[in-house]
């Protein structure tokens, strides 16, 4: 198939270029356009209107989360809502026949509450991010063919809500981590007992597949890995990697409380919104995209996606 993906140049769209060139033709729609590896060409938003018929969009640009909210809160409604309904328009007007739209997870919310997060959940993010995500959703669902089938010609949109995304070339929060674990400083918060999911790149790029070349019915699908793990697990399996003992203390969490507290006063790195980010609990249901796509499993476990981001740090 011929499938354009924006945002080509960032972290999963790499990563999806790999995974999907050998067997399709890729094209790429970006603020710049230099050429990649993979990709037959790369357009800029300016050239919209040129780029040749395709079966699939794959529409991963977008504003990421700022954690230092240093961002004006329009830019976020500009990018993930503004340029989200610019392409799906366009894919309207085409003759493509799936729209991946690449939302997360804050969208639905910003904390989940009870033990797990499904698709059923009344969204209520909080914040520029997850709002403008969510507005990104809506439009798409106003829009969108009420009976959507490949098979009878119609088109079809998936919205997918995946977790915290990793992998190799992944420069996030989890780059942070390792950093902190290979310098050999504590984490104070191992009295902290969480809980949270992750997605692998790997199993990222098995969803796609898998929504490219099946017969998948229209929705909103969470999309992460099978096991959930906590922070102290994370930071063990980092230290293993690197041969080394988990510096893991456990403070009293009323104490660590109150540093965040005034971490947030005097702009720390340890702040109340990143110590929330780094306790909570964030467990995700993948039930339905397994039954969607007709499997019992993710094809990568957890951990084993995890140490491969892990080794590829250092």
């Amino acid at each position: 198939m011929n499938i354009l993906i924006t945002g080509i140049h960032g972290f999963v769209g790499t990563n999806l270029v790999n995974a999907l060139n050998t067997q399709h033709t890729i094209y790429g729609l970006d603020i710049v356009a230099p050429q990649k590896e993979g990709v037959v060409k790369t357009y800029t938003w300016a050239e919209l209107e040129i780029i040749p018929a395709v079966d699939v969009v794959i529409h991963l640009a977008g504003k990421a989360h700022d954690t230092k909210n240093q961002t004006n809160a329009q830019v976020y409604f500009d990018i993930n809502t503004g340029l989200t309904q610019k392409i799906y328009d366009w894919f309207l007007s085409s003759e493509a026949k799936k729209f991946i739209f690449f939302s997360s997870v804050k969208a639905a919310a910003d904390k989940v509450v009870g033990e797990i997060l499904t698709e059923e959940i009344v969204p209520s993010p909080k914040g520029p991010y997850g709002e403008s995500k969510i507005k990104a959703e809506e439009y798409l669902i106003s829009h969108q063919s009420k009976e959507g089938n490949t098979s009878s010609g119609e088109q079809n949109t998936y919205i997918l809500r995946p977790c915290m995304i990793h992998g190799p070339g992944n420069k996030g929060n989890l780059n942070l981590l390792y950093k902190v674990v290979k310098k050999g400083i504590p984490y104070p918060l191992g009295a902290f007992e969480n809980r949270r999911s992750f997605c692998s790149i790997d199993n990222l790029s098995f969803v796609i597949s898998g929504l490219i070349e099946k017969e998948v019915a229209n929705g909103i699908y969470n999309v992460g890995d099978d096991e959930s793990l906590s922070t102290n697990e994370l930071i063990a399996l980092m230290a293993a990697a690197m041969g080394k003992p988990a510096n893991i203390w456990k403070w009293n969490n009323a104490l660590v409380q109150l540093v965040a507290k005034v971490g947030t006063v005097l702009h720390l790195p340890l702040n109340t919104e990143r110590l929330q980010k780094l306790t909570e609990n964030y467990v995700v249901s993948n039930a339905k995209i397994k039954q969607a796509l007709g499997v019992d499993k993710m094809p990568v476990r957890a951990e084993e996606g995890l140490r491969k981001t892990v080794n590829s740090f250092q």
